[in-house]
């Protein structure tokens, strides 16, 4: 395990003063645990839209939040000028975080504008009039041209998704504001205990064929790169990244086991006890000519049996979904070169590379909130 760094200790009043905006979500619950536990700061202020008592949230994670010595928690709506105004008039931080980018897939153009670039330009903004010695903007990786060959963060942007789309279009626009002291980050798929939208997906619809018989199949083939970061090293690299990056940094975060749909469905299909496979190019291709209609199809059929096998264990409400959308079914590689913040950090390695024991790791954890059926 990468060891934390002495300068990182500080006491007392020297320790910084940090704000975490969309604090609820995956990330940043994880990136809330991980400065509680490390005693990183003097203060930390949580703004989210989301409460934390409805965000499903585990023990661990509630503990973190109800240190109230460090934690104060807003519940802000971060596209409102007065919100953002007043949040940053209350303190002046060393550090700001911007989690709340929108992560789910599906929604409109204007939710992405709204969740991903107003709230990013508004607190960018605040922060550059506000003295912020860092504003770290985690981004998403989909931002590159879809290729095999792994992206590095001068290769060429591309978004391929809506998501992707508007994140960096946050980025261009927060690159302009001068007195901004900004470092991007852009993660692969993020995974991890708590995870819903990046393999959670694929997990779901994996116990739903172990409940049907039937044989799970993806499109295109098994060849097709899906790289990932774990939350625990995403964090890490956020934090690190405050402290030492210089600013107008960009770094990838992702791992180097070069994660494919081959290799991902062949763990699913050893945890769950299912057969996998793939459709192949020429029905993939055939496919690609209506994939919202394939993406329909799919999820008519995984959605209520998901349903009623959440039912026979007794499971009224739960936030995971087999739901894939159509995006996320065409031939593009999310492939990365999470390298470069181990070559100029102290950073140096991620601590947990991809495997099935993790990812059966993140199935028991939802296992033991009671959100997933005890299928393991």
């Amino acid at each position: 395990m990468s060891e934390v760094k002495d300068t990182e200790k500080k006491e007392g009043s020297d320790k910084p003063k940090v704000l975490v905006l969309g604090g609820c979500g995956f990330i940043g619950r994880n990136f809330i645990k991980y400065l509680v536990d490390n005693k990183f700061c003097s203060k930390i202020r949580v703004a989210d839209k989301a409460r934390p008592e409805t965000s499903y949230m585990s023990d661990a994670h509630k503990a973190s939040f109800d240190n109230k010595d460090v934690i104060e928690f807003t519940q802000a709506d971060l596209s409102k000028d007065a919100t953002v105004e007043k949040l940053f008039s209350k303190d002046k931080f060393d550090y700001v975080f911007n989690c709340c980018g929108e992560t789910r897939f599906g929604l409109s153009q204007d939710d992405y504008k709204v969740k991903s670039f107003d709230t990013a330009v508004k607190t960018g903004t605040a922060a550059s009039k506000n003295g912020v010695k860092k504003f770290v903007e985690i981004s998403t990786a989909q931002v590159y041209e879809p290729t095999p060959k792994p992206s590095k963060e001068d290769d060429k942007l591309a978004p391929w998704t809506i998501q992707a789309t508007y994140r960096l279009k946050a980025e261009e626009e927060l690159k302009k504001l001068k007195d901004l002291n900004l470092v991007i980050l852009r993660p692969a798929i993020v995974y991890g205990p708590g995870d819903l939208v990046g393999l959670t997906p694929r997990i779901v619809c994996a116990a739903v064929y172990g409940k049907t018989k039937k044989t799970m199949k993806f499109l295109w083939g098994e060849e097709l790169r899906l790289d990932v970061v774990h939350v625990d090293d995403l964090v890490r690299a956020m934090w690190i990244a405050a402290n030492e990056a210089k600013p107008g940094s960009v770094y990838n975060v992702a791992d180097a086991v070069d994660l494919t749909q081959g290799k991902l469905n062949g763990w699913l299909g050893s945890i769950f006890s299912i057969k996998t496979d793939f459709f192949g190019s020429i029905t993939s291709n055939l496919a690609k000519m209506n994939l919202a209609g394939v993406a329909e199809e799919a999820n008519n059929d995984h959605v209520p049996s998901w349903s009623t096998l959440c039912q026979e264990h007794k499971i009224a409400n739960t936030p995971l979904s087999p739901y894939i959308d159509k995006e996320l079914l065409s031939n593009n590689s999310l492939c990365v070169d999470g390298s470069k913040i181990c070559k100029e950090t102290s950073f140096k390695q991620y601590d947990k590379p991809v495997t099935d024991k993790l990812i059966k790791e993140q199935v028991q954890f939802f296992i033991d909130q009671k959100l997933f059926p005890a299928v393991l």
